[in-house]
């Protein structure tokens, strides 16, 4: 739970310290106040990243070398200070109770936050890359040191596809590749199919309070190289499965240029009552249903970690009609709770009133 958080030169704030309620707290002020940026410096001090994907400089005041968020974080009986400086040229300064941090891994966990944005509704219709980078999310915030694999897969597939389009044949050069990128596929894989297997657990009864009525929803992993995700299945399976397809797959990959096998390739599959959402379901339903996946994810990692995540809803409510809107307003968890809007009277919430306007909040 934040307990303050000061802003200097980070996007429209010239300075601002901001005290927020334990409870729920909502953001009023119209578009372009900054509901938003506040939001995101939130998230920011919680994971060093946007949730808009802005690179660092981008957070910047214009015409400002730098810009700085610092803020105190209740966890039971003890607190922390996180202090971050982002520069617009060279590397941010993070540091954690006066300690300077070398890795955003080392910072993961001090803080969780649950962040649900209007784009998250279309997270069910949308490409697969949403829906991964979304259980990739949910491993980190499980396991902050999926963070650090994820990194390490993501680097290790550059590197393939570098080799692969840079013309050279070399076989045993590419089996170093293959060797690293599998290795690094293994723990991210292994970690996804445990994230699934979480939010599977409280998946179908968080959809029935948003939705309103009971139904049965599941979440599937769907791989092609490397079949059913079991979450029992240890990181070294993976990797050997992903070696395999890499080997079978290794004339079209050196025609493409591309890795054409790994986690980077798969997708997540739900279905409401036996039924595929992406295409059947109706877009109330999607959104219901997308709704319910952050709901879950924050369900789950309270679960896990024996914490109680922050949970952020930024101009959720207008997008929804009103009766879904009360029955997620049913649904919220107990925690710290930020709501932005442009229009209060569509909040049926109670909590405590902010007006945010010019780089000011009241």
């Amino acid at each position: 739970m934040f307990s303050w958080i000061s802003l200097s030169n980070f996007r429209s704030y010239q300075d601002l310290r901001w005290n927020p309620d334990p409870g729920v707290n909502i953001l009023v002020g119209d578009n372009g106040a900054g509901k938003t940026n506040l939001l995101e410096a939130l998230t920011y001090l919680a994971t060093l990243r946007s949730f808009r994907s802005a690179p660092d400089e981008a957070l910047v005041t214009e015409t400002q070398p730098s810009a700085v968020v610092r803020g105190e974080v209740l966890r039971g009986e003890s607190s922390a200070l996180i202090e971050v400086e982002i520069n617009r040229k060279g590397r941010r300064r993070v540091r954690l109770d006066q300690k300077s941090l070398n890795r955003r891994a080392e910072l993961l966990g001090v803080v969780r936050v649950v962040t649900f944005l209007p784009e998250d509704l279309d997270l069910i219709k949308g490409s697969p890359g949403g829906r991964r980078e979304m259980i990739d999310e949910v491993a980190v915030q499980l396991w902050p040191a999926a963070d650090l694999d994820q990194s390490e897969y993501e680097r290790s597939l550059r590197q393939r596809n570098s080799f692969l389009r840079a013309g050279s044949r070399d076989e045993t050069t590419l089996q170093v590749w293959d060797s690293r990128l599998a290795l690094a596929a293994g723990r991210v894989m292994a970690r996804r199919a445990r994230a699934v297997q979480e939010l599977a657990t409280s998946l179908s009864a968080t959809y029935a309070q948003v939705a309103g009525h009971p139904s049965q929803v599941s979440i599937q992993y769907e791989s092609e190289w490397g079949g059913t995700a079991d979450p029992t299945t240890p990181p070294a399976e993976w990797a050997t499965a992903l070696l395999e397809a890499l080997v079978r797959r290794r004339r079209p990959d050196w025609e493409l240029g591309v890795t054409g096998a790994g986690p980077h390739r798969d997708d997540l599959r739900f279905t409401i009552d036996g039924h595929p959402s992406r295409f059947q379901a109706s877009q109330g339903e999607q959104r219901t249903l997308a709704l319910s996946v952050r709901l879950a994810t924050h369900s789950a990692v309270n679960r896990l970690t024996a914490s109680n995540p922050v949970l952020i809803l930024d101009d959720v409510f207008s997008e929804l009609d009103p009766q879904r809107a009360s029955h997620l307003t049913a649904a919220l968890p107990s925690s710290q709770t930020m709501i932005s809007t442009t229009h209060p009277e569509e909040i049926p919430v109670p909590g405590k009133t902010w007006h945010v306007e010019a780089g000011m909040i009241r």
